[in-house]
């Protein structure tokens, strides 16, 4: 732990204390009051950090804040030194809407237990990759304040500055690193914010995940994944979403025409296959798969007859797992997508202590 935090202060890891306005989220497209995906706000005020703050935890987790209370969970079981026959992936995975990271890790749950544990187990799937891949996986867990991407950025008009200092900052403690933005839900909020500050994707960006979080896609946002595709055949998108165009909540749609992610990642496929052969193929499940001749580009559509909500199995079903394994050695071994979760064996019976 020693190393660690010497390793923040001498790589730049800097904690800064910003003002935030509160200004209450606006029920839109990119925030969806639904069981899945709600965008909860919290009345409480939030302790601005001055500073790497709360108790050494149990290896191998770390908690602390950047920015204005933006919480971050650090999970990282490798040791500082030793040589590894793979390089390191930093995953960095923005949360969705209304979800904290005790959440979106999961457990297995019981009676009295929240039903956002039983929604995602992304503890379970890195833990399955580390055991069935020969990949190293480290993961950065970035909360919201407010539980929701979408409403800190409208409290932000910096917001773009803000979110590449934290992934910035992240990075800077494994420089070596291969960098993976994933998100689910409104966490591509926090993907798009990272995409639009920056005047081209960074090189050391290497794998970017959008499950079901696509929502504030445009074509400028496509103008730059293109370039970052061209600029390295390694470079690789995974986009996983289902047809909520015409899904109902309590007998009604939920999202606009056009403001899902539905919608959005048709406007992808078409944007992107201008310069990429997409070959389309029906898949299980009613999933629709176009994927690129050179494996750069995975976008699943999942065909919603039934009008139901499968918005947080895309996760759950094995999806994380797929998003980091898509067009590598490892793709369909051992799992498959929207099939039974392969990683139950891995679900821990309690939050980990941080």
């Amino acid at each position: 732990m020693k190393h660690f935090l010497w390793t923040i202060i001498t790589t730049g890891l800097v904690i800064f204390n910003c003002t935030s306005s509160k200004i209450s989220p606006r029920n839109d497209d990119h925030e969806i009051h639904l069981p899945g995906l709600p965008a909860q706000v919290s009345n409480n005020e939030f302790v601005e950090a001055d500073g790497l703050i709360g108790v050494e935890p149990k290896s191998p987790y770390i908690e602390f804040y950047l920015m204005d209370s933006i919480r971050v969970v650090l999970d990282d079981p490798y040791p500082p030194e030793g040589i590894f026959d793979s390089p390191r992936n930093l995953i960095l995975y923005a949360l969705p809407n209304g979800n904290s990271i005790e959440w979106s890790m999961g457990k297995q749950k019981n009676e009295t237990d929240d039903w956002h544990f039983n929604i995602q187990y992304i503890d379970a799937q890195i833990k399955w990759l580390r055991q069935n891949t020969p990949q190293r996986y480290t993961v950065a867990y970035l909360e919201a304040p407010q539980l929701s991407w979408p409403a800190w950025k409208r409290s932000h008009t910096d917001h773009g500055e803000m979110i590449a200092h934290v992934v910035d900052s992240l990075r800077s403690v494994y420089p070596q690193a291969r960098v993976i933005l994933n998100s689910h839900s409104g966490g591509g909020s926090f993907i798009n914010g990272f995409i639009e500050s920056q005047d081209e994707i960074p090189a050391w960006v290497q794998r970017i995940g959008f499950i079901d979080s696509n929502y504030g896609y445009d074509e400028a946002i496509g103008v730059k994944l293109e370039s970052w595709l061209q600029s390295d055949i390694k470079n690789v998108l995974t986009v996983f979403a289902y047809n909520d165009s015409i899904a109902l909540y309590e007998g009604k749609p939920f999202v606009s025409a056009t403001g899902g992610t539905w919608y959005r990642s048709k406007m992808m496929i078409k944007d992107l296959g201008q310069k990429h052969t997409l070959i389309k193929t029906d898949i299980h499940k009613r999933i629709i798969q176009y994927r690129s001749d050179d494996d750069q580009i995975l976008v699943l559509l999942k065909e919603n007859p039934s009008r139901g909500i499968f918005h947080t199995e895309q996760v759950e079903l094995n999806g994380l797992i797929h998003s980091l394994l898509f067009g590598s050695a490892d793709e369909n071994v051992g799992y498959t997508y929207f099939g039974d979760r392969c990683y139950d064996q891995y679900i821990q019976s309690h939050s980990p202590a941080f």
